[in-house]
This record gives C-alpha cells, sequence and structure tokens, in this order.
C-alpha cells in the first residue's frame, strides 16, 4: 500500500470513531530542511501516528504541540498565537541555533508546516481523497484556514503539483495534486520487476508493466505494480509509454533481441530517465550499432547501461536497490 494511501486511511479511521486529527503538512521548505514540500503526517488523540515531516528534533516538537493542542479544553474556540484560525494556521521554523522559531536542528533549512485540525465534519472529503488515490483521479487537495476540501485547484496553478501562497501571517492557500508524481514503467515483468516494483511501491511513483509472456508467474505475483498489461509484441511499446519530464523507463524484457526492439522504439521519446538491464559487453555493442546506423550520439549517452549504481548487486533484490537509488538520484538531482 502506498503511503498516502495508508495516511489518509489512517486519519480515517480515527475520524469514524469520532476523534480529532492534527494533519501536519510541509507547505515550503528550502536549503537543508528535512521535510519537503508535500510530506505529511496525522497525530491522532490517543497517541497514534502516521506519516512524517521530516523527522528529528523538529518533527518531535510538531507532534507534541499537536497533542496538546488536541488535549486542550476547548481547543477550538482558543486561537493559536498571533489570531490565527484555530482549525488551521502556519508555523515556520528555521533550522538554524540562536534564530526566532527555531527548530532544535541545525541543517540550515528553514520550512513553513500547515496546522489544519480534522473533525468528523471532514470525513467525506477524507473519503473523497482515498478513493482519488484508489482509482488514480485526477483531484487535488485544497486547503486554506477556511477550507479542506478536493476538487479543482486554483486557477492559473493547475499544471504545479503543489502550490502555496502565503497572504499574511494567518492567510494561505495550499492546493496539491493527489496521488504519485511520477510514472515509472517497466517493460518486462521477470524476477527483477517484481523485485524494483515491490521497492518502488513505497516511493511517489505509479508502476506499470508491460510484459509479452501471459503465463509469467512473476506477473501472477506482483501485487504491487499500479497496472500490468500483456501485450502481444513490443513493436507497439512507443504508443504505450508517452514522452514527459515525470516519465522514467526501465526495459528489462526476457533478452537482448526484445531489448533492442524496446530500445528502437522509444529512442526518440523524452523521459527523464531510460534504463535498460543487460550485461556490459552486450550493451556496448548494440549502442555501437545504433550509433553507426545514425541514431544520435546524445540520445544514446542518455540510456543509463548498465542499469544501476555499481554496488556489485547479484540477487534480484539488490538489483532492483541498485536501479532504484539510480532513479532517485535522477529524481531528485538540482
Amino acid at each position: 500500500m502506498h503511503k498516502e494511501l495508508e495516511l489518509w486511511q489512517f486519519i480515517a479511521e480515527r475520524l469514524k470513531e469520532p476523534q480529532p486529527v492534527m494533519l501536519l503538512v510541509v507547505a515550503e521548505s528550502s536549503g537543508s530542511s528535512p521535510g519537503r514540500q508535500g510530506y505529511k503526517m496525522a497525530i491522532g488523540v490517543g497517541g497514534g501516528l502516521s506519516g512524517s515531516i521530516g523527522g528529528g528534533v523538529m518533527e518531535v516538537n510538531l507532534v507534541e504541540q499537536s497533542r496538546e493542542l488536541l488535549g486542550a479544553p476547548g481547543y477550538l474556540h482558543t486561537s493559536p498565537p498571533g489570531g490565527a484560525d484555530p482549525a488551521a494556521f502556519l508555523k515556520s521554523q528555521i533550522h538554524r541555533r540562536n534564530e526566532p522559531n527555531a527548530s532544535g536542528m541545525i541543517c540550515s533549512g528553514k520550512q513553513t508546516v500547515i496546522f489544519r485540525l480534522l473533525t468528523l465534519d471532514d470525513t467525506k472529503s477524507v473519503e473523497t481523497i482515498i478513493e482519488s488515490l484508489k482509482t488514480r483521479k485526477e483531484d487535488h487537495l485544497n486547503i486554506s484556514p477556511k477550507t479542506f476540501a478536493v476538487g479543482p485547484p486554483k486557477e492559473g496553478t493547475r499544471r504545479k503539483d503543489i502550490h502555496f501562497e502565503k497572504q499574511s501571517d494567518t492567510d494561505f492557500s495550499y492546493s496539491e495534486r493527489l496521488g504519485p508524481k511520477n510514472d515509472l514503467f517497466i517493460v518486462g515483468g521477470g524476477h527483477c520487476a517484481l523485485a524494483l516494483s515491490e521497492l518502488m511501491s513505497r516511493m511517489d511513483f505509479c508502476i506499470r508493466i508491460f510484459d509479452d509472456r501471459p503465463e509469467l508467474n512473476t506477473i501472477e505475483k506482483n501485487r504491487f505494480a499500479d497496472e500490468i498489461r500483456i501485450i502481444d509484441n513490443y513493436e507497439s511499446i512507443a504508443d504505450l509509454i508517452p514522452s514527459s519530464k515525470q516519465t522514467y523507463v526501465v526495459v528489462m524484457t526476457l533478452g537482448y533481441k526484445s531489448d533492442e526492439v524496446v530500445i528502437r522504439k522509444l529512442l526518440d521519446k523524452e523521459f527523464k530517465y531510460f534504463g535498460v538491464l543487460g550485461s556490459k559487453a552486450k550493451m556496448k555493442a548494440l549502442l555501437n550499432e545504433l550509433k553507426k546506423e545514425g541514431y544520435s550520439a546524445d540520445k544514446l549517452v542518455q540510456i543509463h547501461t548498465p542499469i544501476g549504481l555499481p554496488i556489485n548487486s547479484r540477487t534480484p533484490e539488490e538489483i532492483a536497490v541498485s536501479i532504484a537509488a539510480e532513479i532517485i538520484a535522477v529524481k531528485n538531482a538540482v
């Protein structure tokens, strides 16, 4: 189960009891702040937790503050400092010593966190979020001091995964596209694909697998991919994988010949990441052949092969770790 879905299901269970929940959302961050924009955490009245906003003493302090607010008599009738709405307010933190609003950390970053109290009245919105995550429906979570809702984003922000505006210390708007922000296409559904699917399912990726073997046992075992499609052959693979800056492609078919078909079909597309599993010697021979045929050297050099970071991986699980690490390095590159 994707961690985002876990968090909202945790919230839904608490609201049905009914118990209020404090939702913490990192609205913006900079520098070496451990919490990145969009990180979320939920704190229940009984002490239960789900998610993370970066960890460390900073997170501990905000969790304790949330618990104090949840346990305060008449909390909803007592405004936080600054006259903010008690149901939703901002808290800025600076991760340096001897600074106002110091978080207790010294990593030289800063972040702004939304505190949003969720009650029984928010159950419908939370259930809509869960349904949107399960069905991959295009929806946005919108939070402001007076709003907690699912629907279209603020006008002019549709193309942004996350949009945050701070109008004043007590007024803000936050909009986030629900669900994974990146697409991982795995061409070939064998043992390495199964291990990679399991690992990447815990991250911010929608995982799709294509294979031309209908009876493959690793396909039957794969409960981690969002979509698995059995296709007649790889000749039509270009029609199934779109060019996008959020698209990551891993090719690991049955053998060299089918890898070659896929590479040729996808080489003219633009991806954030394009990796091919194969021996160093075979991949070098293939790339040299493509270069002789006139394929652009700039295109060929973008192919990550041998795929993954060089950690002497041997098993499917180790190979999956090396590929995942390389993908993350590309995704998070400045």
